[in-house]
């Protein structure tokens, strides 16, 4: 609330415009052109989209629903901006990360791939990048649990099934906190 806003009280069907804020006091002058003092918990900014006899028949429950309802929009196209970026895709499929595998022991498969995930994870944090979704596969489930064991080590993100429709089982998505001070993989 600043001086000029356009407030209603919150119980009483008086409007006007803040003149000066003394603390949490708050002096608007009506259309009438009186001046009358509230606290500040006592009124409410409008933007004009409601009328003072709108205004005068709502109850306070229904101004802060009004107050709640713009905020929790703004936090939804924050969200769905969010998710409209596609996300980093690492496939860790062993065929997709060497020309031939015959050679390469369960073992050997199994480091290269965690080798490549902590490394594409890592690069993603330095990046900036939020999202990123590590392909494995269904098989036995021994890189998912690996895969899991990594991402747990990390304060920063947070790990998820992918989405079902577009990777089936085979995948799991990572989301990377921006403003947490970064602590990477030690090991």
């Amino acid at each position: 609330m600043k001086k000029g806003d356009k407030v209603m009280v919150l119980d009483d069907a008086i409007s006007g415009v803040v003149s000066k804020i003394i603390g949490n006091r708050v002096i608007i002058t009506t259309a009438d052109g009186f001046d009358l003092e509230f606290l500040q918990n006592e009124l409410v900014v409008v933007d004009g989209s409601v009328s003072s006899r709108d205004f005068a028949r709502m109850n306070k429950d229904e101004v802060l629903a009004q107050k709640q309802s713009k905020k929790k929009r703004i936090q939804k196209q924050e969200r769905t901006r969010i998710k409209s970026i596609p996300p980093m895709e690492v496939d860790l499929h062993i065929h997709q990360l060497v020309p031939k595998s015959g050679h390469l022991t369960n073992y050997e498969m199994l480091t290269l791939q965690l080798d490549v995930a902590k490394r594409q994870l890592e690069f993603a944090i330095s990046k900036r990048i939020q999202r990123v979704v590590f392909i494995h596969g269904i098989g036995e489930g021994v890189l998912r649990t690996e895969l899991e064991y990594l991402f747990g080590r990390y304060d920063n993100i947070e790990y998820y099934d992918a989405d079902y429709q577009k990777y089936g089982r085979g995948a799991t998505e990572v989301y990377i906190f921006q403003n947490v001070p970064k602590k990477s993989y030690s090991g």
